[in-house]
């Protein structure tokens, strides 16, 4: 299975309630142009009329604004920084940062939808591609995220 950005962008979107205003927020913290018309056709499906693909670009611009609408501008952004591919490992950290989970709570929600990682297992998620421990996080992994998140809400979860 393989998931697409805009899947992603809308299982966000769908996981934490968030309203096409407060998606719009977050690009617009990040100083990104975001049209309510664009945002719209990029949460249509693949075959609904007017569906454009998410860019990795517009997802990663995302995060990072959920990441100031959840916890607030960093205290000291760089001015330029170099562009970083998103993976799915950075996706999930981002996700991570922006909930401010721990990993006791990114446990948890991986145990909603019947995936079991060590402590171990799951700190090799975060490491740099460069460490010796690194494990690339698959569709799949992220996927079961996504949905552990997705069911934490759904059961009344508490709000981040």
């Amino acid at each position: 299975m393989i998931i697409t950005t805009n899947d992603i962008l809308y299982r966000i979107k769908k996981a934490l309630h968030l309203t096409n205003e407060e998606i719009l927020k977050a690009y617009g913290l990040e100083e990104y142009e975001m049209t309510p018309e664009h945002l719209e056709s990029l949460l249509k499906r693949r075959q609904d009329k007017g569906f454009e693909q998410c860019s990795y670009e517009e997802l990663g611009v995302f995060l990072d604004g959920l990441v100031t609408l959840k916890r607030g501008p960093a205290p000291q952004k760089k001015n330029e920084e170099e562009a970083v591919e998103l993976t799915n490992n950075l996706i999930l950290k981002k996700l991570r940062i922006a909930l401010n989970l721990k990993e006791h709570e990114l446990q948890m929600l991986f145990a909603l939808v019947d995936v079991e990682l060590s402590k171990q297992q799951l700190s090799s998620l975060f490491r740099k591609e460069s460490h010796k421990n690194f494990k690339p996080c698959s569709d799949e992994l992220l996927d079961a995220f996504l949905e552990g998140l997705d069911e934490f809400y759904y059961e009344g979860g508490e709000e981040y």
